[in-house]
């Protein structure tokens, strides 16, 4: 905990610091939400082809972040304002229009890891 993943497309991979918005995610989400650094995970899934509505001119990218229970609703607010802030700053403008989009959920109770 916490899982992030990050879903974009790939005509913004170019764009895309993914390496420096994974740091300054997780250095977001320990000071928000009070995550250990050792236990930010974040996972990107590039998608091959996005569309929206009829435009192919366009990129999306949206962040999933599973937080163990008990955060409040402030603290889930503020920490996806931080991402799509953080999104902001990571993707340079490449000629394409960018959907930024990011939610905070909370973890099943099911939850279990496994580290070696």
């Amino acid at each position: 905990m916490p899982q992030i993943t990050v879903d974009y497309s790939a005509v913004m991979a170019p764009a895309f610091d993914r390496a420096g918005f994974a740091k300054a995610l997780h250095s977001a989400t320990v000071e928000i939400a009070a995550a250990k650094p050792e236990a930010c995970k974040t996972q990107f899934r590039r998608s091959e082809y996005t569309l929206v509505g009829f435009d192919e001119g366009h990129a999306i990218v949206h962040v999933t972040i599973g937080l163990l229970a008990g955060r409040t609703e402030e603290t889930k607010a503020r920490l996806t304002e931080a991402v799509v802030a953080l999104l902001h700053k990571h993707v340079t403008d490449e000629g394409f229009a960018l959907h930024a989009t990011a939610e905070v959920r909370d973890l099943e109770p099911s939850y279990r890891r496994l580290e070696r």
